[in-house]
C-alpha cells in the first residue's frame, strides 16, 4: 500500500504508513547485494561526492598556500575520513545509506579564519592547526547537542511544509556550484554526462537492472572514457592530464596530527561552531530526504540524535586527522540513490571501505583527480535535481488550497535563496561592512557588531538552508492552521516507531538507551 492510502485509510498497523513501499527502490536499507555487485554499487556512490571531496580541499589548499604535495596529501586525508565517518554513521550511528564527507558550511568559516591568519603572515601549518582546533571544538558541541536531544526535541515542530522548503533548498543551494555555472566549463561534456544519466536511470531502466543500477557509474564512465579519448588522439588536447597518476607515490602515510598538535583560538571557535549548526540542519534534512528515498518511515528522534551525534565524532576524527574541515551527510549521495533506487546500507559501507583504501593508495586518488569538472557539472544536474524533486514530494502531505501553506512554502524558499545572496554581496563588497551594519543596529548594535558575533550571523544567514528552514520553521508554528492542514496528522503516521531504531551500545551490550524519550516529553 503506498504511503498516502496507508495514511489515509488510518492502516498503520504494520508498515507504519507505507514504509519500504517504494517504487523507486530496488534495493531497501537491509538488503545485501552480492559483493561483486555491492563494490560496484559502492564506487558509484563514493563517485557522486567525488566533486565536493576534491573541491574543498583544493579551495582550502589554495586559501592556505600549500604546495603540490601539501595538498595531495590533503585530498587523500579528505578521502579517508570520508571513508571512516561514513562506515561509522552507517554501522553505529543512525544506519542510514548515507556518506559522509567534507561540508560547505564550514568552509565558509574556515577561508575567514585562513584570511585573518594571513594578515599576520601566519605558515600555512599554524592555519590548517589553528583550523583543526576550531573544527574538534565544534564537533564537541554537535556531539553534546546529538547526544543530549536537542534537535530531536524540534522534531515535534517540524512538519512536512519545513522539510520540504529544507531539502528542496539543499539541492537548489548548489546551482551556483562552479563545476555546474563556470564559463569555461566544456559543455559538450556536461551535456554528455547528463543525458547519459538520464538515459539509464530514465529512460532505459526498464530494459536491464544494469541500467537500472549502474546509471551514474555508467554515464560518468562513458563520459571520461570519451574525454580521454578526445585528449590522446590530440583532437581536444590537455581535456585529461593522466600525468598525475604517473607521478603519484603508490601508498600515502595519513596520519593523526600530521601537520601539528591542534591550537585553539576562541573567535576562530565560534565561527567553525556557527558552521557547524549549519551544517546540522542540512543533516535533519538529508535524514529524511534518504528515509523518502529508501521508501522508509521518517526518522525518529531518537535516530535524528544519534545521527548528530556521530558526526560531531566525524567533525573530532576530521579535526585530529587534520582535513581543516568538518565531516557532514552528504546530500550528492541521497540523490544517487533516487536515480539508482540502491538504498543499502551495505552498500554505502563497502563504498566507505573504497573511499579509506583511494586515500592510502596513491593512484587511486590521483586517478579521481583527473575528473574533468565538466563531467562532475553534469553529474551534479541530475544529483541535484533528484533531491528538489524529493522535497517538495513532502508537499503531498500538505493541504495546499490552504494560503498560509503556500505562504509559508514560498517564503521559506525565497528567503533562502534571496537573504544569503544579500549576505554575499555586502561580504564581498569594498565599500560595505557586515559588521559596520550590524554595530549600527538600535540598542542591540553593541553585541551584533562584536566580530565573533558579526562573523557567526554571516555564516548562518549566509547558508541558504538554515535562512529557509528556520524561517518555514518559524512560521509554520506561528501562523494559525490545523494539524490536518499543516500535514502534521500525516507526518506522525509515516514517522518511525520509537523503537524501530536501537541504538548501537544496547545492542550489543543489552538494555534500551538511558536518554529522555523527546517524542513524548
Amino acid at each position: 500500500m503506498p504511503v498516502l492510502e496507508a495514511v489515509m485509510s488510518g492502516d498503520t498497523s504494520t508498515e507504519k504508513a507505507g514504509a519500504h513501499e517504494s517504487s523507486m527502490v530496488e534495493y531497501g536499507i537491509d538488503d545485501k547485494p552480492p559483493l561483486g555487485q555491492s563494490a560496484l554499487l559502492g564506487v558509484q556512490h563514493w563517485l557522486t561526492m567525488i566533486g565536493s571531496t576534491i573541491a574543498i580541499p583544493l579551495v582550502l589548499a589554495g586559501a592556505i598556500g600549500f604546495d603540490a604535495a601539501q595538498t595531495a596529501q590533503l585530498v587523500a586525508t579528505f578521502f579517508v575520513v570520508s571513508g571512516v565517518a561514513t562506515l561509522a554513521q552507517a554501522t553505529i550511528g543512525n544506519r542510514y545509506p548515507i556518506v559522509q564527507g567534507g561540508t560547505f558550511s564550514m568552509l565558509g568559516p574556515a577561508l575567514a579564519i585562513v584570511a585573518v591568519l594571513a594578515t599576520g603572515d601566519a605558515a600555512p601549518t599554524t592555519m590548517i592547526r589553528e583550523l583543526q582546533g576550531a573544527v574538534i571544538v565544534a564537533g564537541l558541541v554537535e556531539v553534546a547537542i546529538g547526544y543530549l536531544g536537542i534537535f530531536g526535541r524540534l522534531k515535534r515542530y517540524v512538519g512536512p511544509l519545513v522539510i520540504a522548503v529544507v531539502i528542496a533548498l539543499i539541492g537548489l543551494a548548489l546551482l551556483t556550484v562552479p563545476q555546474i555555472t563556470s564559463p569555461t566549463n566544456n559543455w559538450y561534456l556536461v551535456g554528455l554526462t547528463l543525458a547519459l544519466i538520464v538515459l539509464f536511470s530514465q529512460y532505459l531502466d526498464g530494459y536491464s537492472r544494469i541500467f537500472k543500477l549502474f546509471p551514474v557509474l555508467l554515464g560518468l564512465g562513458g563520459a571520461y572514457l570519451f574525454a580521454v579519448v578526445l585528449s590522446v588522439t590530440g583532437l581536444v588536447p590537455g581535456l585529461v592530464d593522466l600525468s598525475p597518476v604517473a607521478n603519484a607515490p603508490p601508498l600515502r602515510a595519513i596520519t593523526p596530527f600530521q601537520w601539528g598538535l591542534p591550537l585553539f583560538t576562541t573567535s576562530f571557535i565560534a565561527g567553525m561552531i556557527a558552521g557547524m549548526l549549519a551544517s546540522a540542519i542540512e543533516s535533519f534534512g538529508d535524514y529524511h530526504s534518504v528515509a523518502r528515498m529508501a521508501g522508509e518511515g521518517a526518522p525518529n528522534a531518537r535516530r535524528v540524535n544519534h545521527g548528530l551525534g556521530m558526526e560531531g565524532l566525524g567533525n573530532i576524527f576530521a579535526g585530529i586527522m587534520g582535513t581543516g574541515n568538518g565531516s557532514t551527510s552528504y546530500t550528492e549521495n541521497i540523490g544517487a540513490i533516487g536515480i539508482t533506487g540502491v538504498a543499502s546500507r551495505y552498500v554505502v559501507q563497502v563504498g566507505a571501505v573504497v573511499m579509506i583504501v583511494v586515500g592510502f593508495v596513491g593512484y587511486f586518488g590521483a586517478l579521481v583527480t583527473t575528473i574533468p569538472s565538466a563531467i562532475v557539472g553534469g553529474l551534479f544536474l541530475a544529483m541535484f535535481a533528484q533531491i528538489v524533486g524529493v522535497g517538495l514530494s513532502q508537499l503531498q502531505y500538505v493541504d495546499l488550497n490552504q494560503n498560509r501553506n503556500v505562504f509559508v512554502l514560498g517564503f521559506g524558499l525565497f528567503a533562502g535563496l534571496s537573504i544569503p545572496e544579500y549576505v554575499t554581496n555586502v561580504q564581498n563588497a569594498s565599500d560595505i561592512s557586515l559588521e559596520a551594519g550590524l554595530a549600527s543596529v538600535p540598542v542591540f548594535g553593541a553585541v551584533l557588531g562584536l566580530p565573533t558575533v558579526a562573523q557567526t550571523l554571516g555564516i548562518i544567514l549566509g547558508t541558504p538552508i538554515a535562512v529557509g528552514g528556520i524561517a518555514a520553521f518559524v512560521l509554520d508554528n506561528t501562523i494559525p492552521g490545523t494539524a490536518e492542514e499543516r500535514g502534521l496528522t500525516a507526518w506522525e503516521e509515516i514517522t518511525e516507531d520509537d523503537d524501530a531504531f536501537t541504538p548501537y551500545h544496547a545492542r550489543f551490550f543489552g538494555g534500551e538507551s538511558r536518554e529522555p524519550d523527546v517524542a513524548n516529553d
